[in-house]
This record gives C-alpha cells, structure tokens and sequence, in this order.
C-alpha cells in the first residue's frame, strides 16, 4: 500500500534557521521537571516565596481596575507602556539616582524579554559581547540565541574583576581589532553567585565603559531585596549615557504578572520600542493596570520589607545548616540580599554528576556548568534559599551535605 504525500512527514531539522539550530533548553527548566519527584527538597529553582504574595491587594487592586478601568484595561495599549506607572517607574528611578525621564523608559514583558530585544537590536552572528563568569543563564540563553561570540571575566567576591576587564578590553580592542557590542552584568546578589558589585568596581567599570566606549548592560532584578548592609547606586545613576538598565517585577512583587522595565537612551528605547511591536505589540494592559495602582496605594514597600525579613531568616538558616553539614572543604558566599547562594566544591566533585545522586538522596540543586558561557567549570552548584520552607532548607542541605562528605571521603 502507497504512502500519499501527505503522510510524508517535513525534516524541520532541515527548515530551521541556522540560530534556531543552536538553541538550547534551559537547564534549569528541565532539572526542575526531574526535582519535582515526590518527596524531593527542591533548592534548585529561581522562584520567590508564594506563601508572601500580597494576594489580597492585589484582588483589592485588581477589582478596582476591573470595575472602574475594565474597558481601557482589558485593550491594547501603546508599545511603550501605560504611561502613568512609567511615570511612576521614572520617579522610583530618580530617587535611586538616575537623571531619566519617560523617554528614557519602556515597560518590557518581565526582564526576560528586555534581555532578548537587547539581543535583537544589537548582536550580529559572530559579535563579540563581555559576560561574566558565572553569569545568568537566562541572559546566555538570550544572546546565544543571536549567535554572540562569549568572552567572559571572572567575578569574586566584589563582583566582576575591574582589572581583569580592562586588559580583557585592550586584547580585543587593540590587539585583536574586536570592538565587544557591551559588557553584561548582574551587580546586586548575582544569579547565581550572590555576590554584590562594590562601589569602587561600580566606578571603575563605569569609566572603563566611557573610555572604550563599550555599552554596560545592567540586569538588576534583585536590588531592592537587600536585607543586610548599605544599598549602592545602580549603575545607570553613575552614567546615563553609557548603561541600560533591566529592571523586573518578578522578584520584587510577582513573576506572575510578567512585568518588567528598560531604562536607557532614549535613541536605543526607540529602536526597543520597534522590536518590541514586531514581538509582541504591548505588555498586558490589565497587569500594568494592576500593577500602577499597587504602586500608587502604597502596598509595594510594605510588602518588600516582609521579604527583607524572611528572606533573611531563611538565607540565615541556609548558611548556618552549611556550616553544620557541609564538610569545610566546599565553600559558599554569604549574598546580603536576593536569593542564592553559590557553592564551590573541590575540583574532584562534578556537581553534574552528583545531581543525579543527589536526586537519589531527594534533593536538588542547580549545576554551576550552567552558568558558564564556555561550560568549563562543572564543581559548583546554585541554592536558593526563597522557596524552599525552614524545614525543607535544613533537611535539604543536610541531605547535601552528607552525600558531599560522602564523595569526599569523610
């Protein structure tokens, strides 16, 4: 019997665009699927703690907007953003230090869309952009999709190494003929490493930006989830003209509401504003609705300092069951603020292949490899401490930390 021609199936491998063939999946997001057996600790996931959602003022809100804005907010609305929480954003933004108006400023669908309309509008194939190492996965994810070449600079405790970055810049500059199209940074309680950019880097990698001219790309979804020690300035309120900056809801209210901001020249908001209209026209009008009034009553500060707090107790209770349960051979940063921590075991450990005997011992974590932009480094691991229950996070890592001993031969 005859095969018609419409049972034969189209080789996709073969249609797909050469960048699309380079794709990956999250790591993060399939390691989570495998941490969801049952009666697996889970310190493996980026998420806030739910059970600390404003639900009521947000229903408070959400009803108002329903029954006095329904017909505006459940519409289209401009590419830019509704103009009265821009307007609100930008008032936020100048007490934090930066000198913008609305111009300089674009609501995005959570920062994970500022990160790929920065992708869009500025990497070619084979353009050079500066990461940090480790760096967010989700920005990798980003730019590998726009087929960028990574050079990467090595962070500690203070963050991003200054000194590093700026022979890093005269090799390529100078030597190689290779102008990088930015440098990407998280500075406050880094994914994955919870370290903090200090002030003095802050300003030096600000005038290293100004004198090779390379844009800073800022990506700053924790900053005001601080719990201990002093806020610094963002960067952007050091140099408007070289920094744009990402900023998200989703670590400060509700990923589920899936807002966020970009801040920058007003030349490169336009050209986001076209590429933005050619993904997905507007953020949802109803959400940025809801999301201006909670602003306007007031309801956001209160509820950050209840996560100050917890998050607080909860990063405190991580650390102290590391150090009880971890043996003192594997090392761990201490972040003031945000939501991980980040573990570095000795060479002899491949945390990708302890995360699979670990799942046995039910628990999980995040594999550090997935923080490299080049994959070479497979002895750390990302735990999140917002998540996970008190009970979860001690039990967790005492899991942990017995089959860490257990590989180190204690």
């Amino acid at each position: 019997m005859g095969v018609s021609p419409n049972e034969i199936g189209i080789e996709w491998e073969k249609v797909y665009a050469e960048r699309a063939k380079g794709m990956r999946a999250s790591e993060i997001r399939e390691l989570l699927k495998v941490a969801k057996q049952p009666g697996v600790i889970s310190l493996a996931g980026g998420f806030p703690d739910p059970t600390l959602f404003p639900v009521n003022e947000i229903k408070e809100v959400t009803d108002f907007v329903l029954l006095n804005e329904g017909s505006d907010a459940l519409q289209y609305g401009v590419t830019e953003g509704l103009k009265q929480l821009r307007e609100i954003l930008v008032e936020r933004m100048r007490k934090e230090g930066a000198d913008i108006g609305l111009d300089n400023l674009i609501i995005t669908t959570a920062s994970q869309q500022g990160l790929d309309l920065i992708a869009k509008i500025f990497i070619n194939p084979k353009d050079t952009i500066i990461v940090e190492s480790p760096s967010y996965l989700g920005a990798l994810q980003a730019f590998n999709a726009f087929e960028a070449e990574f050079v990467d600079i090595r962070i500690n405790k203070d963050g991003m190494d200054t000194d590093i970055l700026e022979d890093t810049l005269k090799d390529l500059i100078f030597k190689k003929r290779i102008k990088p199209k930015f440098i990407y940074t998280v500075p406050n309680f880094h994914n994955p490493a919870g370290v903090t950019l200090s002030l003095e880097r802050r300003k030096r990698l600000v005038e290293l930006s100004e004198k090779y001219q390379v844009p800073i790309i800022e990506d700053d979804p924790y900053g005001e989830v601080r719990f201990e020690g002093e806020a610094l300035p963002p960067l952007i309120s050091l140099d408007r003209s070289h920094v744009i900056t990402l900023r998200t809801f989703s670590k400060i209210l509700s990923p589920g509401l899936r807002l966020g901001w970009i801040v920058g020249d007003p030349e490169v908001v336009r050209k986001i504003v076209i590429a933005k209209q050619a993904a997905d026209l507007c953020s949802p009008s109803i959400t940025q609705n809801i999301v201006y009034h909670f602003l306007k009553k007031g309801y956001l500060e209160p509820y950050l300092e209840k996560v100050r707090v917890e998050y607080k107790k909860k990063r405190d209770l991580m650390i102290e069951s590391m150090e009880k349960y971890f043996p003192e051979e594997v090392k761990f940063t201490k972040p003031e603020g945000g939501l991980f921590i980040w573990a570095s075991c000795p060479k002899s450990i491949n945390t990708e292949e302890l995360f699979f005997e670990a799942i046995q011992e039910k628990v999980a974590y995040v594999i550090g490899a997935s923080f490299y932009a080049h994959r070479d480094i497979h002895n750390c691991m990302r735990l999140n401490f917002s998540l996970p229950s008190h009970e979860q996070i001690e039990e967790g890592i005492k899991r942990l930390g017995n089959l860490l001993k257990k590989k180190i031969g204690k």
